[in-house]
């Protein structure tokens, strides 16, 4: 019998709860996503000098997904994908598309038209679902431009088409030329740079996670589906000096890399960028930006946390902390995502869920991003929609020691391809092929920087043929915005 239907004729067995009537025990979901949050928290890889303390307090009241993975490295692809269950190699969804007002994905590819946003299928089976801060695309500067479904529900803090942007003032910027940098600093505004910032009460993420708490002890006659969208570590890096103070630039250490990392690696097309920053030696003042973003983020997810602790809802809900992509500061000469490997790909991926994950445990058994929306509803009791791609994570869950067999899936589409290009993990080897033919492998156990591409290595020729498997033979061809969708700001 097919697990799917196994699983919809075993709820219906035990009379699962219908139609907007959930069962009154029914768990309470935290859904927590983070921006641009990369593996250098103390959990994961552990950079030197990271402060995460509540990323490691999280560490021991959930599972670790030490091997998950984003459906797509870039924001718009990798929410969607989450929200809708829907892999980016079926929708054809690879890229970020702007100037959006509105859930124009569902215009952007014929695969999410009539997609259930994972909200939505909550609230359709009796839970109330409320969502604040950035949970699918949208921009600090960029106001107005998101990709939210109001529809998707009962409440969102502030405006859903324009979460952030009041929360994020910027700091007094000192123009490049009177700070004795050259011309050429990727984006506008210092978008690309790292500076303190004062922020006040009802500023930052702070706001939203104060709305959090105010959701959380709240009373109320259903189960609750509560999504916190945190926006640092994204750029701009700018947050409190606090923040900065922790990690004095004399003790900031550079990531591992290699000078000629790319002689035997695709080229991402972003070398310019890397160029600007050491030409400029703004590495570790770029990187002390970033860190000081983590233990910003890391203070309010903590924050989440005690809130949690603090409520009715503490013993039955499940917690859910993820990031949609990994990031790049400056490894293989590369700056934020928008690339396959898996510093860019990897993902802090926490899940805690009452009575049935092994809280403390640690798993390198691969995952992807489009596997939480199934895992979720079998958790919830609830059916999984036709459209979802992935696999319920529970089993691992309950026996993280325990393999599955199934490998993690990444696509993008590079610029100057015609075809997309798809990366999949098993617990030990990355495989990488790209739309223009060239492959990759790395074995990250004994090379977890991924510095030695061994595509060719005859000894590991077997690995390579049962990895390729993985690659999807048919993926959806690259999707256009749709200008006469009615969420397309610039529509007339």
């Amino acid at each position: 019998m097919d697990g799917r239907l196994g699983l919809l004729l075993g709820f219906l067995l035990l009379g699962s709860p219908g139609e907007g009537a959930a069962a009154a025990d029914q768990p309470h979901v935290l859904f927590v996503a983070i921006d641009d949050l990369n593996d250098y928290i103390s959990p994961l890889d552990n950079h030197p000098g990271v402060r995460t303390p509540h990323f490691e307090r999280l560490a021991k009241r959930s599972v670790t997904f030490a091997n998950a993975h984003c459906a797509a490295p870039a924001c718009h692809p990798s929410r969607v994908a989450v929200m809708t269950g829907v892999h980016p190699s079926r929708s054809g969804i690879y890229r970020n598309l702007f100037g959006a007002h509105g859930p124009r994905w569902r215009h952007e590819s014929p695969a999410l038209e009539k997609a259930v946003v994972l909200s939505q299928h909550f609230r359709d089976h009796g839970y109330r679902a409320v969502g604040g801060g950035k949970i699918f695309h949208t921009l600090q500067w960029t106001p107005g431009d998101s990709q939210n479904d109001p529809a998707a529900w009962d409440d969102y803090r502030g405006d859903p088409l324009d979460p952030i942007s009041a929360d994020w003032p910027r700091p007094k910027l000192v123009p490049d030329a009177e700070a004795g940098l050259t011309p050429g600093r990727p984006l506008g505004n210092q978008l690309f740079g790292a500076a303190p910032l004062e922020l006040q009460a009802g500023q930052g993420d702070g706001a939203v996670v104060d709305w959090a708490a105010g959701q959380m002890k709240a009373a109320r006659d259903k189960p609750l589906f509560l999504a916190v969208g945190l926006f640092r570590p994204h750029i701009p890096w700018e947050v409190p000096p606090k923040w900065f103070d922790l990690h004095p630039l004399e003790d900031v250490i550079l990531p591992e890399h290699l000078a000629d990392d790319l002689a035997d690696a695709h080229r991402h097309g972003r070398e310019r960028w890397h160029k600007w920053v050491v030409q400029n030696r703004q590495w570790k003042h770029f990187m002390r930006g970033y860190l000081a973003s983590i233990s910003y983020v890391d203070h309010q997810l903590g924050r989440l946390l005690d809130a949690l602790d603090a409520s009715p809802l503490k013993d039955n809900t499940i917690v859910v902390v993820w990031s949609d992509h990994g990031f790049h500061i400056g490894e293989k000469e590369n700056w934020e995502k928008f690339a396959l490997w898996d510093q860019t790909t990897r993902v802090p991926l926490f899940i805690h869920a009452p009575g049935v994950s092994r809280d403390g445990a640690r798993t390198r058994q691969p995952a992807t991003l489009t596997d939480l929306y199934p895992t979720l509803c079998e958790l919830a009791g609830l059916p999984v929609p036709a459209q979802c791609d992935g696999h319920s994570l529970v089993p691992t869950l309950k026996d993280p020691d325990a393999g599955h067999g199934r490998l993690s899936l990444t696509s993008f589409r590079f610029n100057r391809e015609s075809r997309s290009s798809h990366a999949v993990s098993d617990p030990r080897y990355r495989y990488i092929k790209y739309g223009n033919g060239f492959e990759e492998l790395y074995d990250l156990e004994k090379d977890p920087h991924e510095f030695t591409n061994r595509a060719g290595d005859p000894a590991l020729a077997e690995v390579k043929a049962r990895l390729a498997k993985g690659i999807p033979a048919k993926a959806a061809p690259n999707r256009a915005i749709p200008t006469d969708s009615p969420y397309h700001r610039g529509r007339k």
